[in-house]
């Protein structure tokens, strides 16, 4: 890490998605996936300052419409957070055993196994040059893990989330779908709201939106787009006021 160094979009909030850590089949746990993520996040730290990561849990449930039953959304969205927890364990564990400093926590916190979320302790783990990783969503249901990470930016006082995904950038539709798919380079928030483009939930754009916070979105999946994104800002699509 360059001691001091002042970052283009400043302080940094990763949001990882559970898909991209249950690899190809975006189903359970993928050690080569989270072996490459935890390199392309190493990278990333030895660009600039550390910064936090909140990580989603969809490789390991789905919500409440992937069971057969009719289920309680309250109940699908605390086993989605618990997912969230596994992945943050497992995480930390990849980056210590590269010898990297990371620390990790819950929005609920876990018994013996994982602390409370504290925005102070994750600030003073951010000034160590750790990377945070937070897990465990808002510790509420029905705020998905993209609204937790534009939260977590706010208490942390980032300026930029990041949401690496396995898109290059937003599109006016669906570009797995559409091959004719335009990518924007720069949108606002409003644009992206009254276009209904699905880059986050309204709640996280809303946020976003009101505290003038930075939104990029990028593809994980190519090396070294990650640490190039901390410095190039034409890296993927940016989303601002």
């Amino acid at each position: 890490m360059v001691e001091g160094s002042r970052l283009p979009q400043g302080r940094c909030l990763i949001k990882l998605s559970g898909e991209a850590l249950g690899g190809a089949s975006g189903s359970g746990v993928d050690g080569s996936a989270f072996e490459f993520i935890a390199l392309e996040l190493i990278k990333a730290l030895n660009v600039g300052n550390a910064f936090a990561v909140v990580v989603g849990g969809g490789n390991f449930f789905r919500g409440a419409g992937s069971l057969p039953w009719t289920g309680q959304r309250v109940v699908a969205d605390q086993a989605g957070m618990l997912g969230t927890a596994m992945n943050g364990l497992l995480l930390r564990d990849c980056l210590v055993a590269h010898g990297v400093g990371a620390s990790v926590s819950c929005a609920f916190g876990i018994d013996g196994v994982l602390p409370t979320f504290s925005a102070e302790r994750s600030k003073r783990d951010l000034a160590d040059g750790k990377i945070v990783i937070l897990s465990g969503g808002t510790g509420n249901p029905f705020f998905t893990t993209d609204t937790t990470a534009c939260l977590r930016a706010l208490e942390l006082d980032a300026e930029t989330v990041i949401k690496a995904t396995r898109v290059d950038g937003v599109y006016d539709r669906d570009p797995e779908r559409y091959s004719d798919a335009v990518r924007y380079d720069r949108l606002s928030f409003d644009q992206a709201i009254s276009e209904d483009l699905k880059i986050v939930d309204i709640t996280a754009l809303a946020l976003c939106r009101e505290h003038n916070l930075r939104l990029r979105v990028l593809d994980l999946a190519i090396e070294d787009n990650l640490s190039q994104a901390m410095t190039d800002l034409t890296i993927g699509t940016l989303v601002e006021n």
